[in-house]
């Protein structure tokens, strides 16, 4: 076991051998990276340096054609899908190999920053471009993939990843539009949404590039990290029921005070998280107490539960935890508790163990300090994990800020994430696998 593992560690160190006497790194250029971010920036750009750009609004229209312009710039050949998701293809030399695909998202949701989704496309842009000032021709065709509506429906992602089901043409997004309607807005075929699912053997293996949207990286004083898999997330509904009564007049002793038990509840989900090992979360983000009035005692409590780890079983493990916790507070307060799971749970989806070994080998060649975490938020290539191996890349955020004007992360770290984006493609198109 131990002889193997070596072989495999030094066998990954000499697959890493730059293409070019001319080094990536020196052609990734920070200067367009940061042009082509800011230029993006201004399609639904607010005062306060962030940006609003919903999926289908008139504002995602105009920035998905300004990135269909850099595509053709580029030399792309250019696409749409049924579900709309915009494809800039670079051929490959060898007929018949299937594409090594990189992408991400520029949809945004209100009030957001410049870098959540952005960095994976125009980073992916570049990789184009370094190709083409170092005339570098590639077995396999590159795409570049524009998914659509990542911040609400997924719709881009989940057709390509044949995900898509009959009530998502009607979901209506935050821009006012329903699915169905944005489809039509951006040039899709709603009727069509199946046609767009990859096909065996049509990729090879999907990259997205992305800022973290947590300080895990910057904390850790690392410059990439490397995901392991998106977390699963499960939602549900928690129901308290005590009693309804006059605060003046009912003694404390004889209160079935909802919110009370509420509350108990909320630090036992942070006690539950905090006390398992491992890097799950649970959250408690919503809560609504009834009827509401400072002089009643509340009633009737409504609030959400959230779990997220990469592990399903410790999501199912720590929610029985939960389920006894509740029976303690309410046989202590004389209130009852109720989950009712809400039906928008998303599976745990792990990266490819193969292409992270290819991007573990390319930051060992860059001597890149990375580090393997998982992905606590949700992304388009966690649709895709079924049908195509996908490996993330991830880049610090300042402050672990995200969906948020004061998102930022520095340029000189997009650029080591595009020289590592730009390096595991071509490692991964000279390696049959």
């Amino acid at each position: 076991m131990l002889m193997s593992f070596v072989f495999g560690f030094l066998s990954s160190l000499i697959l890493f051998q730059p293409v070019t006497t001319q080094s990536v790194a020196d052609v990734v250029s920070e200067s367009r990276l940061s042009e082509r971010l800011s230029e993006l920036g201004q399609y639904g750009a607010l005062s306060d340096g962030g940006v609003t750009r919903q999926a289908f609004s008139d504002e995602d229209v105009a920035a998905r054609d300004y990135i269909r312009s850099l595509m053709q710039q580029s030399g792309l050949s250019v696409r749409l899908d049924a579900a709309a998701n915009l494809i800039g293809r670079r051929p490959g030399t060898s007929e018949g190999l299937p594409a090594i695909a990189l992408g991400s998202h520029i949809d945004t949701v209100p009030e957001a920053g410049l870098y959540d989704g952005p960095v994976g496309v125009i980073g992916a842009l570049e990789v184009i471009e370094v190709m083409n000032a170092l005339n570098l021709e590639t077995r396999h065709p590159i795409e570049v993939i524009v998914f659509t509506d990542e911040e609400g429906s997924m719709v881009g992602s989940r057709a390509m990843g044949g995900k898509v089901d009959a009530g998502i043409l009607e979901t209506r997004v935050q821009s006012g539009f329903t699915v169905k309607e944005g489809l039509m807005r951006l040039g899709g075929t709603a009727e069509a949404l199946s046609s767009a699912a990859l096909s065996p053997n049509q990729t090879k293996a999907f990259l997205e590039l992305h800022v973290e949207q947590g300080g895990v990286l910057e904390n850790a004083g690392a410059t990439i990290g490397i995901v392991e898999g998106i977390v699963g997330i499960r939602w549900w509904d928690v129901t308290v029921q005590g009693v309804a009564n006059h605060a003046g007049t009912t003694p404390m002793k004889g209160r079935r005070d909802a919110l009370v038990a509420a509350s108990r509840f909320v630090l036992a989900v942070q006690a539950a998280a905090l006390d398992t090992p491992g890097r799950q979360v649970a959250t408690v983000g919503r809560i609504r107490a009834e009827p509401g009035a400072p002089n009643v005692i509340p009633g009737k409590v409504t609030m959400s539960l959230e779990i997220r780890d990469l592990d399903e079983a410790k999501i199912g493990a720590i929610f029985k935890d939960l389920q006894k916790a509740a029976a303690h507070i309410e046989e202590e307060t004389e209130t009852t508790f109720e989950f009712s799971p809400i039906d928008a749970d998303t599976r745990a989806a792990f990266t490819d163990r193969k292409v992270r070994e290819f991007l573990e080998t390319v930051a060992r060649g860059l001597s890149v300090d990375y580090l393997s975490m998982p992905s606590g938020a949700g992304h388009d290539s966690q649709n895709l994990a079924d049908r195509v191996p996908i490996g993330m890349i991830f880049i610090p955020s300042r402050g672990g800020i995200s969906h948020s004007p004061n998102e930022f992360s520095k340029t000189s770290d997009i650029k080591t994430g595009v020289t590592m984006l730009a390096e595991s493609v071509l490692l991964l198109d000279r390696e049959d696998w």
